[in-house]
């Protein structure tokens, strides 16, 4: 039953001392086992090396220890999906700066507190989703497309499919005299 503390700052020109000595005085040993970090990363990214080799190395019976919530991430359903993925484990979690979010002591408590946060997400990401499609039907009732501009037009793609169902050209060649990538020629030749 370790204590693993993660430290992260978003910019390069930030430094985690100050996080460092809060998880140290937590109880987190002050070596490469026990204290990760990443810097200048967001915690909206997917991947931080740092906290990817911390998930790693917590074992059953381990506690994960952050100073701050946010370090662990931005997304409020990333982070309860986070907590529920470490419970599984056998996993506990403990946030210094919130410990009615720390599931290493009052479980109910903290699984109530996520769950509140939880629904906080869901409600944000249809609250969101309302929005934009709301925005949308706006915008197609004054008559405005949304998605990116078609760049090869219906005469263009058929002279394509002509010179590719010819052979007289190279799919780079095609692509170069039309200014689109090989990918897009492609694209349209499959449509």
């Amino acid at each position: 039953m370790a204590l693993v503390g993660y430290m992260r700052v978003s910019t390069a020109d930030q430094n985690t001392d100050g996080q460092r000595d809060a998880l140290i005085a937590a109880g987190v040993n002050d070596d490469a086992r026990h204290l990760f970090q990443d810097h200048g990363v967001s915690g909206a990214k997917a991947k931080r090396p740092g906290f990817d080799k911390c998930l790693e190395s917590l074992r059953e019976g381990d506690t994960l220890v952050v100073a701050k919530l946010d370090r662990l991430g931005r997304s409020l359903g990333n982070l309860v999906q986070l907590f529920q993925e470490l419970g599984d484990q056998g996993i506990a979690v403990r946030v210094l700066d919130n410990p009615m979010l720390s599931t290493d002591g009052n479980r109910a408590q903290a699984k109530l507190m996520l769950g509140i946060f939880g629904a906080l997400a869901e409600y944000e990401r249809d609250l969101i989703l309302e929005r934009t499609h709301a925005g949308l039907a706006a915008a197609r009732a004054r008559g405005r497309v949304g998605g990116r501009p078609q760049l090869l037009d219906s005469s263009k793609v058929t002279r394509a499919k002509q010179l590719h169902g010819a052979g007289v050209m190279s799919p780079k060649e095609i692509a170069d005299a039309l200014g689109v990538s090989v990918a897009t020629l492609y694209r349209y030749l499959a449509k």
